[in-house]
C-alpha cells in the first residue's frame, strides 16, 4: 500500500468526516494546535504552533504510509482535530496512533466519535488485531475515552518523551485494545 491509496480513504460518522489532510486545512490546524491546553498532551507538537509547522505537518501527512486523518465537523465544514493510525505492522497486525481535538470543541463527544470510527476502520477494514496507544501521565480524559472502547492500561514507559510544547519530560501511560475486547459504540 502506498500513500496515494491511503490518502483516498474517507470515513464518516454521524457528525464527522475523517479525511486526508488538505493544503487548505493549514489555518484550522494552526488554530487548533496553537493552544497550550491541547499541545501539552502531545509529544511532537511545539508551542507556539505556527502556520509553518502546520504546512510541514500537512506535507508529512500527505506523503506518509500512515493514516493521518483530519477530523471535520460536518455542520461547520471545519477541521476540529486530527487522528492517526501509525506504525502499522502487517506481520503482527498492530498499530499505534493518537487523537487531538481543538479545545473549543471539547466536551461534545467529537473525540470519542472520531476515535470510535478510527478503531472500527482499524479492526474491520485493516483487519488489525491490536491497537496500542498511550497518554501522558495526568491526562485522565484521554484514558477515560480509551477505556470507553475497552482499552486496558498495559504499563508505563518512564520518561519516554520530552514534550515539545512544554519542554517537560513525560511518562507515557501505555494502553492497548485487543479486537476481541473492543466495545463498539
Amino acid at each position: 500500500m502506498g500513500s496515494e491509496w491511503m490518502n483516498q480513504i474517507i470515513l464518516e460518522s454521524e457528525r464527522l468526516i475523517l479525511r486526508p489532510w488538505e493544503n487548505e486545512d493549514v489555518n484550522d490546524l494552526q488554530e487548533g494546535l496553537n493552544n497550550l491546553e491541547v499541545s501539552k498532551w502531545l509529544a511532537f507538537v511545539p508551542y507556539p504552533y505556527t502556520t509553518d509547522y502546520a504546512r510541514a505537518f500537512i506535507n508529512f501527512a500527505q506523503n506518509t504510509n500512515d493514516y493521518e486523518f483530519a477530523i471535520v465537523l460536518k455542520e461547520e465544514s471545519k477541521v476540529i482535530g486530527g487522528t492517526s493510525l501509525s506504525n502499522i505492522s502487517n506481520i503482527h497486525k498492530t498499530a499505534g496512533g493518537g487523537i487531538w481535538i481543538s479545545q473549543k470543541y471539547w466536551g461534545k463527544g467529537y473525540g470519542q466519535e472520531a476515535f470510535g470510527k478510527r478503531i472500527e476502520f482499524a479492526f474491520e477494514c485493516l483487519n488489525l488485531r491490536k491497537l496500542e496507544n498511550g497518554y501522558f501521565e495526568g491526562n485522565e480524559k484521554s484514558f477515560r475515552m480509551q477505556e470507553h472502547f475497552g482499552y486496558k492500561k498495559e504499563g508505563i514507559s518512564r520518561k519516554k518523551f520530552v514534550c515539545m510544547a512544554t519542554g517537560k519530560i513525560e511518562d507515557e501511560c501505555l494502553t492497548g485494545l485487543l479486537k476481541e475486547e473492543w466495545i463498539r459504540k
